[in-house]
């Protein structure tokens, strides 16, 4: 029996791990341990509650105005004290581009231990954009031994890198979460969220609007606001703008003080479930998201990335995503020929998600079995 270990920090990491942590554990060729580090708390914790994701070890590490290079230190330190020297791993699985990412595949490698990365191969070619999940990635896929790419792309990019053994395409995982959450939901909670978002019309056209990136603050963000309430001033009876606002103060106060139509809802920060159920209501998604920019077309919904440059390009590629950056004039017009033409609206909804079909985890068990 091969002794499995699935580390994670944040939000992101746990929805792609927990369809292959349910995977693995419902085979009996395999012991499964959960190790988090809990780079995002409250919103970790809400998805392992969400997925029933049993936990192994918790370091709860971050820190009030804790750096990066505490923080991954911190981690290297942690994780191999407290996780890898008191069993044996087979195979340690890491998802992404963290810093726990980065440190856990690093913590592996010095007791080496295989490691397994999941959504290999992401490259946007900027070493600082986004900062420092380009560099953690570039240096995981060093360090891995398993590469699971979610495209031909990733594929393509690791090639080009001389990274070319146990390099599988094989999807995104963050499909099966999607598919495997909306069934929850629509057995457990449809009628609970309604209610919730009442104040919402959703007899209008919903855009559902996601901004919170780093590079997005300041004049850039601002420029998103200007932009909303163009759309919002051009269809007031049919449109209804849903933004769940972000904590950060470089966004939150200046969406509250900007953001004042009647068809534009600020609201609270939203849980994985309410997400992806307002994602499933919505019409059109405005978003800087990795995550959203994969989920959404499987659910048919055209997305508008507001960033200058994505690591995501097959999204783009396929037609099922549009990248208008913080470009005002971008923004307000494709958002507005997306609500006016609805043959350009199908074109977009109908593409097919390059990013996989719900099977992601099945595939990668087969491989390693």
């Amino acid at each position: 029996m091969k002794k499995l270990l699935f580390l994670f920090g944040t939000r992101p990491e746990a929805i792609k791990m927990a369809p292959l942590i349910d995977c693995f554990s419902n085979d009996s060729r395999f012991e499964v341990k959960v190790g988090v580090t809990a780079q995002h708390r409250e919103m970790l914790d809400q998805v392992l509650s969400f997925f029933s994701i049993k936990v192994d070890y918790d370091l709860n590490i971050m820190k009030p105005n804790q750096t990066l290079h505490q923080l991954t230190a911190d981690l290297i330190s942690r994780i191999t004290n407290e996780i890898l020297l008191k069993e044996s791993f087979d195979y340690v699985f890491v998802q992404g581009d963290t810093t726990t990412v980065l440190a856990s595949s690093l913590a592996a490698f010095y007791q080496k231990i295989k490691v397994i990365h999941i959504e290999a191969g992401l490259r946007s070619g900027d070493m600082h954009s986004p900062f420092p999940e380009e560099m953690n990635r570039v240096l995981t896929s060093k360090l891995a031994s398993y590469h699971f790419c979610p495209t031909e792309t990733s594929r393509a990019n690791l090639f080009k890198e001389n990274i070319t053994e146990n390099v599988f395409v094989v999807g995104n995982t963050v499909i099966d979460a999607l598919f495997k959450g909306l069934n929850t939901i629509r057995e457990t909670s449809e009628e609970s969220l309604l209610e919730q978002f009442k104040n919402i019309n959703f007899d209008k056209k919903v855009i559902l609007v996601t901004c919170h990136r780093r590079e997005n603050f300041g004049k850039p963000f601002e420029t998103i606001c200007d932009s909303l309430l163009e759309i919002a001033a051009s269809h007031t009876d049919s449109v209804e703008i849903v933004y769940p606002v972000h904590l950060n103060p470089n966004i939150k106060e200046i969406a509250h003080q900007k953001l004042i139509a009647s068809n534009i809802k600020l609201i609270a920060p939203l849980d994985y479930p309410e997400l992806i159920w307002m994602m499933n209501k919505s019409s059109i998604i405005l978003t800087d998201s990795g995550g959203i920019q994969e989920e959404a077309p499987s659910l048919g919904k055209p997305v508008l990335v507001l960033r200058e440059v994505t690591e995501r390009t097959e999204g783009i590629e396929a037609g099922t995503a549009i990248l208008v950056g913080s470009n005002k004039e971008k923004i307000v017009s494709e958002t507005l020929r997306l609500l006016n033409d609805s043959e350009y609206y199908s074109s977009i909804s109908k593409a097919s998600n390059p990013y996989g079909d719900g099977r992601t985890s099945v595939k990668i068990l087969n491989i390693l079995t």
